[in-house]
């Protein structure tokens, strides 16, 4: 009875998933002839001759594919059980023939000199050994054996982990064009629109298009100048909303939520001279559950198998489907709320001919009026902003705050420093940073140990390349335990830093951090490491007012 229920399903669902199948299996067929071909120039003749053959052999397997589809279609739509009972036999089949045409596909290339790691079994690689997650610590412990530089065969995916500032230098900085672009999968093409945004695109002419474009608005010192008073503003309302909660110095608050709330309102200021009143405002309620809702699902593991192994990625469609819908859903917030928002307010302006202060979206609308970007460039750009400056920014909050609960020495000692510098009652500001020293040992420590993206946004070599002597083969992935140098290091972070000496300088000046009574320590057990690090629990502390 189960059997008969799932060929049923299948003969549903039947026409569009065998003509994956033969579309997959076409393209692999296409793919080893291709290959075999491009060997045979170093081959001798008999090998020429071979390959050849395969190659023939290889196409005319496409074409029966084709065929067995076809005709398994016309038997499903025509209702024979008989035929029905044999589908399971022509999809095995379907599938042999796909994994053969891998294999041979494998065995086929030329040798190359590839960076050491563990033995990759076929079709799977490493998968099945390492499992999904390789998060910074997993692939720490691989270093030990493997060596500073090693290469993990994920399925078809090649992914190669760089463990030394050297080999991080070298990728980052003296390779920085040919390893300067960035991997996608099918996720993350449907989130940034195939690369039409900066962070994610491939190093090119694009990218240095949407750099350039980005960095006077976002990326400037001067943006920091004009900032920092919005941003000094924002702290402000979070201490007088934790004073003004009188749970907050009794049993406790969740302070994560508020500061969620800050970020959210720097960036958008930013932006758009947009704030949100409270955690309870409607729009920002929708707009931090699509922008969660989207992390959650590009950060999954669910979706590796159709990442890793190809042929299977026709069982993806649901799963894909959820993020095209999100990403639509997310589009219509930015548009509707935001985007179009600030057009009327421009036009209004062009009508009276006032001059009104510039945010960092009208550059971006004067490009796209100029025709250097279009709207889905805009789109992006927002896309980005929202993914890539509010929560990495919040992480690294929030891990600061921790340490300075568990460790009130730490916070003692940062308290003196900006006491004796500013003056007990002066509140820091962005032009004394630099006479904070301590303070700016805290903020890079804490980087340091709770990096908000250990293992940075990977990388990609377009084409095959040499490392440490190594060959590594096009299309690598390459993941790098460093931060902050190179040709794509995080331009974000000339607001980063400033805004985390701020938040953490100003709410050590004003309050004492403890745990809630009953709790030791606040535990730091960390989440993640693979995308993001973050804390595994958004902790509560208790925050009264400074009593010393």
């Amino acid at each position: 009875m189960a059997v008969d229920e799932v060929f049923r399903e299948a003969s549903k669902h039947g026409e569009e998933l065998l003509t994956e199948f033969s579309a997959s299996a076409k393209n692999l067929a296409g793919e080893l002839s291709a290959t075999i071909k491009g060997a045979a120039g170093e081959l001798s003749e008999s090998a020429r001759e071979a390959a050849a053959e395969a190659s023939t052999v290889a196409t005319g397997a496409s074409v029966v594919a084709k065929h067995w589809c076809q005709e398994m279609m016309d038997s499903i739509m025509s209702g024979s059980t008989s035929d029905l009972l044999t589908l399971q036999n022509v999809l095995f089949a379907l599938l042999a023939a796909s994994l053969i045409v891998i294999l041979v596909i494998e065995f086929s290339k030329p040798r190359l000199k590839l960076p050491p790691g563990p033995r990759a079994v076929p079709i799977f690689g490493n998968w099945l050994q390492v499992g999904n997650d390789l998060n910074h610590g997993n692939l720490s412990e691989m270093a030990k054996k493997w060596g500073d530089i090693f290469l993990l065969k994920m399925g078809v995916r090649n992914y190669v982990v760089i463990s030394s500032p050297d080999l991080a230098k070298e990728v980052l900085h003296t390779q920085g064009v040919e390893f300067g672009s960035r991997t996608r999968n099918v996720v993350f093409d449907i989130f940034t629109g195939n690369g039409q945004d900066m962070v994610f695109t491939v190093y090119g002419d694009h990218w240095r298009r949407m750099r350039r474009i980005m960095t006077v608005p976002f990326f400037t010192n001067k943006v920091v100048q004009t900032s920092r008073f919005a941003w000094e503003d924002e702290i402000n309302h979070v201490i007088k909303d934790l004073k003004a909660d009188p749970a907050a110095s009794t049993t406790g608050c969740i302070i994560r939520r508020r500061l969620q709330l800050m970020m959210y309102n720097m960036m958008y200021r930013l932006m758009f001279d947009r704030r949100f009143e409270s955690t309870q405002d409607e729009l920002f309620i929708k707009l931090s559950t699509v922008n969660r809702t989207r992390s959650l699902l590009s950060q999954s593991f669910e979706y590796n198998y159709g990442d890793f192994i190809p042929i299977l990625r026709p069982f993806l469609s649901g799963y894909l489907k959820r993020c095209e819908d999100l990403k639509e859903k997310r589009m219509a917030i930015f548009k509707q709320y935001f985007i179009d928002e600030r057009k009327k307010v421009l036009e209004e302006r062009r009508k009276k001919r006032e001059a009104g202060e510039k945010v960092a979206m009208d550059y971006i609308f004067e490009s796209e009026e100029k025709g250097e970007i279009n709207f889905d460039n805009v789109l992006y750009i927002v896309e980005n902003i929202n993914v890539a400056a509010i929560e990495t920014t919040l992480w690294s909050i929030e891990w600061g705050i921790a340490e300075l609960c568990n460790n009130p020495h730490l916070a003692k000692r940062m308290r003196e420093e900006l006491d004796t510098v500013l003056g007990r009652g002066n509140l820091i500001t962005e032009p004394d940073i630099p006479r904070t020293p301590f303070l700016t040992s805290f903020v890079k420590e804490v980087m340091r140990l709770h990096m908000s993206i250990p293992l940075l946004v990977p990388h990609m070599n377009l084409h095959q390349e040499k490392l440490a002597g190594y060959d590594i083969p096009a299309e690598s992935k390459i993941l790098v335990n460093a931060w902050w140098i190179g040709r794509r290091s995080c331009p974000g972070i000339i607001i980063a830093m400033p805004l985390l000496h701020l938040v953490l300088g100003r709410l050590v000046q004003t309050f004492d951090f403890s745990t809630p009574p009953g709790v030791d320590k606040i535990d730091m057990t960390e989440k993640g490491g693979q995308f993001s690090l973050q804390i595994m629990n958004h902790y509560n502390i208790v925050v009264k007012e400074r009593r010393d």
